[in-house]
C-alpha cells in the first residue's frame, strides 16, 4: 500500500517506501475472529430485543406498538452514520475508530440497560447505533487492510458468520432472558463482550490507515442521511400492520433526496457515498448480486420463526430451537468455501450455488406439520450452508479490483446496500404476507400465505443468476487461488 503503513510479520511498522506487495496475515484468523466477535454482539442484540419488546412496554407503561421507536431510532443511527465510516477511518485511523464503535456500542447498551423511560430507552439506542454504524464497515475495512489475497476468503468466512447466526439464535436467546432474567441483561451482555474486544483489539490488530485523508463531504452527510434514514425507516415501518401509511411518505422523501444525492456526488470531489466505484466491474456485480440475494436473508429471519409459530404453534424458544439449523450450515461452510472457489472459481461457483440457495428456502416456504423435525432441520442446514458461501464470494469478490487507497469508500458504500437491502427483504416479506392474507381473505396468516411470501423473496434472489453471469471467468483468481 503506497499511501498508508503497512505492519510487517514481526509488528515493525514499514513506511510507504518499501511498498509491501500485501500485507502479511499469519494472524489473520484472529483478526477475523475478533471482528467477528464484535459483529455478533450487534446482530445479536438487535434480534434479542424484538422478542423483549412486549415485557420492556410494561415496564416503561406505554402500548408496545409505541416500543418502535426503540427499533427505529437504532435504524436511523445507523442509515446516518454508515456513509461517514469510511471517512473517519481515513482520517482517525480505521484501529481507533473500530475501539471507539465499540466502546459508543458499550455506553450505549449501558445506558439501555438503565433506561428509566422511553424516551431514554430510544435516545440510548441511537447512541448504540452510531457504535452500529462504525463497526460494521470498519471492521471490515480492517480486515481487508490486514489480510493479503490469498486469505482473503478464509478471512471472509469468518467475518460472515455474525450477519447470519444473529438473526437466528436472536429469538430463543431473547425468549430465555425474558422468560427466566430481567430484559436489561439483554444489554449488560454486551459489557463484558466489548470488554474483552477493545483488550483484543489492541492486542493484535494493528493500526493500518492512509496517511492523506480526503475532506470531509457535509452537503452528502446531510442529503444521504435523510435519503438513507427516510428509507430504512419507511421500509421498516411498512413491514408493520398499519405502518403503510407512514411508510410512502418517508419512502417518498426518502428517494427525492437520494435524487438529490445523485445530482451532488456528480459534481463533488470526494462524495461521502462514492458513485464512481460502480464502474469498477466486479464491485458493481457483487452490490447487484448481493443485494438481490440479501432480500432473500432479511426475509427468511422474518418469516421462518413467524411461520413455526402461528403456523405449527411453537413457542419463541421451540422455534429456535429449529431455525439454529441455518447456524449450524453456516459454520459448515467455513471449512469449505475457499476449496470450493479454487476448483470452481467464483463465477462458476455463484451461478450453480446462487440457485440452489434459492431453491433451498424456497423449499421452507412447503414445510407443514406432517414434515418430521429431521426433515425440516435438514433442509435449514444446507439453506444456511449455501446463503453463507454466497456472502463469503459476495464480500471477497467485492474487493478485488479496488485500490487499496479506495478501500474506506468502498466498505461504507457497500455496508451501506447491505443494510437497505435486508431491510427491503422484510417490507417485502411483510407486504407479500399481507396481500396474500388479504387475496385470501384471511385474518391471521396462515400456510398458503408464509409458501407465497418465500416463493416471492426467492424468486427475487433467482435474477441474482443473469448477474452472476456477467463475472469474467478468471474474476477473484488470485483471492480464490486459481491464479
Amino acid at each position: 500500500m503506497r499511501d498508508g503503513i503497512v505492519p510487517a510479520a514481526n509488528g515493525v511498522a514499514q513506511t510507504p517506501e518499501q511498498d509491501p506487495v500485501e500485507p502479511p496475515s499469519r494472524n489473520y484468523r484472529t483478526v477475523a475472529l475478533i471482528i467477528a466477535c464484535a459483529m455478533f454482539m450487534e446482530n445479536l442484540d438487535a434480534t434479542v430485543l424484538a422478542t423483549a419488546l412486549p415485557t420492556m412496554a410494561r415496564d416503561f407503561g406505554v402500548r408496545a406498538p409505541e416500543m418502535s421507536i426503540a427499533l427505529t431510532s437504532y435504524l436511523l443511527a445507523l442509515a446516518v452514520f454508515i456513509p461517514a465510516s469510511g471517512t473517519m477511518a481515513d482520517r482517525f485511523g480505521a484501529k481507533r475508530v473500530f475501539r471507539l464503535a465499540i466502546v459508543l456500542f458499550m455506553c450505549g447498551s449501558l445506558a439501555c440497560g438503565l433506561s428509566p423511560t422511553l424516551p431514554m430507552m430510544a435516545a440510548a439506542r441511537f447512541l448504540q447505533g452510531i457504535g452500529g454504524a462504525m463497526m460494521m464497515p470498519v471492521g471490515r475495512l480492517v480486515l481487508l487492510r490486514s489480510v493479503a489475497k490469498r486469505d482473503m476468503v478464509s478471512a471472509m468466512s469468518w467475518l460472515i458468520m455474525p450477519a447470519l447466526i444473529g438473526p437466528i439464535v436472536g429469538p430463543p436467546v431473547g425468549g430465555f432472558i425474558v422468560t427466566y432474567l430481567d430484559w436489561r441483561w439483554i444489554f449488560w451482555l454486551n459489557l463484558p463482550i466489548g470488554v474483552l474486544g477493545v483488550i483484543l483489539v489492541g492486542r493484535f490488530i494493528a493500526d493500518v490507515r492512509e496517511t492523506e485523508a480526503h475532506p470531509f463531504d457535509p452537503m452528502g452527510f446531510v442529503l444521504s442521511g435523510i435519503a438513507l434514514g427516510c428509507l430504512l425507516f419507511g421500509f421498516e415501518m411498512a413491514s408493520r400492520s398499519g405502518g403503510g401509511t407512514v411508510a410512502a411518505p418517508l419512502v417518498a422523501i426518502g428517494l427525492v433526496a437520494g435524487a438529490f444525492y445523485l445530482r451532488h456526488a456528480r459534481h463533488a470531489a470526494h462524495p461521502i457515498l462514492d458513485l464512481s466505484l460502480l464502474r469498477v466491474p466486479t464491485f458493481r456485480l457483487s452490490v447487484m448480486g448481493g443485494s438481490l440475494t440479501r432480500i432473500t436473508q432479511g426475509a427468511q429471519p422474518f418469516l421462518l420463526p413467524l411461520m413455526m409459530q402461528i403456523g405449527f404453534g411453537m413457542s419463541a424458544a421451540q422455534s429456535g430451537l429449529i431455525t439454529v439449523a441455518t447456524a449450524i450450515g453456516s459454520f459448515g461452510m467455513k471449512g469449505v468455501a475457499r476449496r470450493i472457489l479454487r476448483r470452481f472459481g467464483f463465477r462458476s461457483s455463484l451461478i450453480v450455488i446462487g440457485i440452489s440457495s434459492a431453491c433451498s428456502y424456497a423449499l421452507c416456504g412447503l414445510f407443514r406439520p406432517g414434515w418430521p423435525v429431521a426433515g425440516m432441520f435438514a433442509v435449514l442446514v444446507v439453506s444456511g450452508f449455501l446463503m453463507s458461501f454466497q456472502f463469503t464470494a459476495y464480500n471477497t469478490i467485492a474487493y478485488d479490483e479496488i485500490d487499496k487507497r479506495r478501500m474506506s469508500v468502498a466498505t461504507s458504500f457497500y455496508a451501506t446496500f447491505q443494510q437497505l437491502m435486508l431491510s427491503l427483504g422484510i417490507c417485502i416479506a411483510a407486504l407479500v404476507l399481507h396481500l396474500s392474507m388479504l387475496a385470501r381473505g384471511h385474518t391471521r396468516p396462515a400456510f398458503p400465505d408464509f409458501t407465497t411470501a418465500f416463493f416471492v423473496v426467492t424468486a427475487i434472489s433467482l435474477f441474482a443468476f443473469f448477474v452472476n453471469r456477467r463475472f469474467a471467468p478468471d474474476a477473484g483468481a488470485e483471492m480464490s487461488g486459481r491464479g
